[in-house]
């Protein structure tokens, strides 16, 4: 699944199938499908729960411009980022907005700002925290970016007890392998996103970070097809999009795979 034209489509070979679902970001896990619909008047977007065949199950309106999103494995938890302010995480001064809905429940937290975070296992709050990018565990646990001070950790985080923990620092949109034993992220080259980003594979036990084959600046939440591939999308001069894979353990040569496309989603 993915993006074409702002339209969920699916891709199979060289088959592409365009429906007239309109998001601008989609993710899908379980039985559910993840669509964060376009800006309209004032910044005022929504958030879409979707069935597989893309029937509205929950609509939670939103203010900002969307930017990610992810479902649990189950299908249950559905996490989402937006920009309020600004549209790049190179840029001084911008500001996102981080929620988590339950949908069997219907808990809903609008920000994880709400959360009790800690820093080298000390209580921490402060006015420039953002987060963005979540990706989850299970239905309960996940792990997401965390931006204060002038870093970027990775943090975990626990749905029910509202509480996330500072793990790594320069660690950004992080993605969860299927195995749930590594994660892929761009990682801010020297510690600076305006030197751009480069995309790599952290084993969680270890901390070994290999770097991927992509030389480019990936500004994106990398997408894992198999236990061995991760996608991506690139935007081109020209503002569209392709998506590209590369091997997880380093190796080989960047793909591209779909033309005129982002959001990739890896469908069963």
């Amino acid at each position: 699944m993915a993006l074409t034209n702002g339209k969920v489509s699916t891709v199979r070979g060289e088959t592409r199938d365009i429906t007239g679902e309109a998001c601008d970001r989609v993710y899908a896990a379980g039985s559910t499908i993840s669509c964060l619909r376009p800006v309209g008047v004032l910044k005022a977007t929504e958030l879409a729960v979707l069935d597989p065949q893309l029937r509205e199950k929950k609509v939670v309106p939103l203010t900002g411009f969307p930017n990610r999103t992810r479902v649990s494995p189950s299908g249950r938890m559905v996490g989402w980022t937006l920009f309020v302010d600004g549209h790049s995480y190179a840029a001084n001064g911008f500001s996102t907005q981080t929620g988590i809905l339950d949908t069997e429940t219907g808990t809903l937290v609008p920000s994880l700002e709400e959360f009790t975070a800690t820093v080298d296992g000390k209580p921490h709050r402060a006015a420039d925290t953002n987060y963005w990018g979540v990706t989850f565990i299970d239905d309960n646990r996940f792990y997401a970016t965390m931006s204060t001070g002038g870093h970027r950790y990775l943090v975990e985080g626990d749905f029910a007890a509202r509480t996330v923990r500072a793990l790594v620092d320069n660690v950004e949109c992080p993605s969860l392998s299927p195995d749930g034993t590594r994660i892929a992220y761009k990682a801010a080259v020297d510690g600076d996103p305006q030197r751009g980003w480069r995309l790599s594979v952290m084993d969680l036990a270890t901390s070994r970070v290999t770097p991927l084959s992509e030389t480019r600046s990936v500004d994106d939440q990398a997408a894992w097809l198999d236990a061995d591939t991760v996608a991506y999308a690139m935007q081109l001069p020209d503002g569209t999009n392709e998506i590209w894979t590369a091997r997880a353990d380093g190796t080989g040569s960047p793909v591209r795979l779909v033309v005129g496309a982002n959001s990739p989603v890896p469908l069963p």
